[in-house]
């Protein structure tokens, strides 16, 4: 096929994907209440107590409300990864993935198509978050803001993939459901976008230990670098080599030879 044709195909899930988040405007609140919340009610608690010193790539002193944004831009895009796959889950109930998966462009580069466009979504509200930040007195470098795109589109992959991997092993939407709780809510907390790891080192090593193996903590440090005009260069290898895994995964198991989605049939048979 050609590459308009690609191009018509990217552009048509796409454009599903922003018209349903259009449509679904108590998900673009939802997006914004929970890092809001962290940002107006808990780090206005904890400014005091948590305070956090000197280290990367801050040059001075902060707040820790400065230090938890970024972590915070990451939750949007772990939430939306997460409900972007949910919403796979449903269209497949509903018989629309179906259709979607028979066309007669790759199965790749469909399910590339449908991270694009989680990813979008999500910076969308990303950016939104971080204009209210702004207002609200966290200020980054005017040029952090188009530094921190591609760290967001990076990121966006990743969480996304993971998703995506797990919904290939669901195959109804309620379970789906309870297993993003199982992997939002340790990815999040067990990581550097709440507290320092040096800070998590001091309070318990264990907990240090699987902080530093956490992928979605490399994610959060290459989005902070990004948004002060720095560069992680080991944050982001982790963060695309931990993507490329994830994807290759999930697109294994997308794949109607070879992935969990033919044993999940040849079960439902049985």
């Amino acid at each position: 096929m050609s590459l308009a044709a690609y191009g018509h195909c990217l552009r048509g899930v796409v454009s599903r994907e922003l018209l349903r988040f259009v449509h679904q405007r108590s998900r673009f609140v939802a997006a914004l209440v929970r890092p809001l919340i962290w940002l107006f009610v808990f780090a206005a608690g904890f400014r005091m107590a948590l305070g956090v010193a000197m280290t990367e790539p801050y040059q001075t002193y902060i707040l820790y409300e400065v230090y938890i944004v970024p972590g915070l831009v990451g939750m949007i895009q772990l939430f939306n990864g997460m409900q972007s796959s949910l919403s796979m889950v449903y269209d497949r109930e509903m018989g629309s993935m179906r259709v979607l998966l028979v066309s007669p462009f790759p199965r790749w580069y469909l399910l590339v198509c449908k991270l694009l466009a989680g990813t979008l979504v999500s910076i969308v509200q990303v950016y939104v978050f971080l204009v209210i930040a702004y207002l609200y007195g966290v200020k980054a470098p005017l040029m952090g803001y188009v530094l921190i795109l591609p760290a967001l589109v990076v990121t966006g992959f990743m969480v996304g993939a993971l998703g995506m991997l797990l919904s290939s092993f669901v195959r109804q939407l309620e379970n789906f459901a309870g297993i993003m709780n199982f992997v939002i809510f340790p990815m999040f907390f067990l990581s550097s976008a709440l507290y320092p790891l040096w800070r998590i080192r001091e309070g318990s090593y264990l907990v240090y230990q699987v902080a530093a193996l956490n992928p979605f903590t490399y994610a959060v440090e290459m989005i902070r670098f990004a948004m002060y005009e720095r560069f992680n260069g080991d944050a982001t290898l982790i963060v695309v080599a931990t993507t490329a895994v994830l994807l290759g995964l999930a697109i294994l198991a997308y794949n109607p030879a070879r992935g969990m989605m033919t044993r999940k049939a040849g079960a439902g048979a049985e």
